[in-house]
């Protein structure tokens, strides 16, 4: 079984740990923070834009560090969780791949290209997994769509249109200031960027429009361009929601001979499902697929299963790629370039 150790231990920290309560290919032996009442349990200030507020945990038998360094040096840590601040992902990546730990960094892989090609390299280097947590293709109905779409049975997907905007996320400091978290267009934005690379293929360019406040990109609005004719894509992405819908998400799939919708919404503190997974073939009735508990934290323990079974069977599963988190922190940042500029931008491949 492998051992997990999560260091931070704010929003994402939590949802990490309740996450990995679920699994049975690993367990939380240890856990790093420098607050010492989350050291002792208290978590009852943590909160985010979705799942449970903190509490008091029962944190028995569980290694407690208030250094990176000490976690690092546990024996019983297998595999490093970082849940820090964005800005700092590189860095104590890099450390703790040099000191023999596999690790798995929360999205995104890094602010900067040049990081995640650093962390790419210590990795080769290394000889250790490098996975970077994209929990998007976990969620059921973003499962569901990328199998339909691999599948080919509805024909070749002709066009996608994918929606994703909170608001203001000021649960932690760290997701408040851009310089830190990368701003919404990249912290936030990442999720659709990694997914359509996912399903839809690699991009060579993007041409965006958008809102610039604060210095940061706020929302924005990319049509992503392809080689092949007959496939358009595009996102919406961004953080101007209001506080009474803090977080909505969907997407829109028009194969050949079938659509596939899916709209959902926080509305007033409660789950609102505008479009339930619906799957239009070319011929009969709507379809809703069965898809199981809608409970987030099960798509991150989902998430957290696959990257200790890639620590036992020493592999990356496909959903944590590295290479593949680069590109989409690429696109990215092609896209803050091409709302500034007013021009497409070409994005190198990777």
């Amino acid at each position: 079984m492998t051992g997990v150790g999560i260091v931070g231990v704010g929003f994402m920290g939590m949802i990490h740990y309740l996450a990995a309560q679920k699994i049975g290919t690993g367990r939380v032996v240890a856990i790093c923070t420098r607050d010492p009442k989350k050291l002792a349990g208290d978590w009852t200030d943590i909160q985010g834009n979705f799942g449970p507020r903190g509490e008091q945990m029962n944190l028995e038998g569980i290694n407690r560090h208030a250094t990176f360094q000490a976690i690092l040096a546990d024996p019983a840590v297998n595999l490093i969780d970082l849940c820090v601040p964005n800005d700092a992902h590189a860095k104590m990546a890099i450390e703790a791949l040099e000191a023999g730990k596999d690790v798995l960094v929360e999205k995104p892989i890094a602010l900067e290209i040049e990081d995640a090609d650093r962390m790419i390299e210590a990795a080769r280097r290394t000889g250790r997994l490098l996975m970077i947590a994209h929990v998007l293709p976990f969620f059921p109905e973003f499962a569901y769509a990328r199998s339909v779409v691999e599948s080919g049975e509805f024909g070749p997907l002709l066009a996608a249109r994918f929606t994703r905007v909170i608001s203001k996320p000021d649960w932690s400091t760290g997701i408040a200031d851009a310089n830190r978290s990368g701003g919404p267009a990249i912290d936030l934005h990442i999720h659709d960027t990694h997914y359509i690379g996912l399903v839809c293929g690699s991009p060579i360019a993007v041409r965006s429009t958008g809102v610039v406040q604060n210095g940061a990109v706020s929302h924005l609005s990319t049509q992503y361009l392809y080689e092949q004719q007959n496939l358009s894509v595009s996102a919406d992405s961004g953080a101007l929601n209001q506080p009474g819908r803090p977080f909505m998400h969907g997407f829109e799939l028009w194969m050949e001979r079938g659509t596939l919708s899916f709209e959902f919404a926080t509305i007033d503190g409660a789950a609102h499902v505008a479009t339930p997974l619906t799957l239009m073939p070319e011929k009969g009735s709507a379809i809703h697929p069965p898809l199981g508990s809608g409970d987030p934290i099960d798509a991150f323990a989902a998430e957290l299963e696959a990257a200790t079974i890639g620590v036992r069977d020493r592999i990356v599963p496909p959903q944590l790629s590295a290479t593949r988190a680069r590109l989409a922190l690429a696109l990215c940042r092609a896209e803050i370039a091409s709302v500034i500029s007013g021009e497409t931008v070409a994005v190198a491949p990777a």
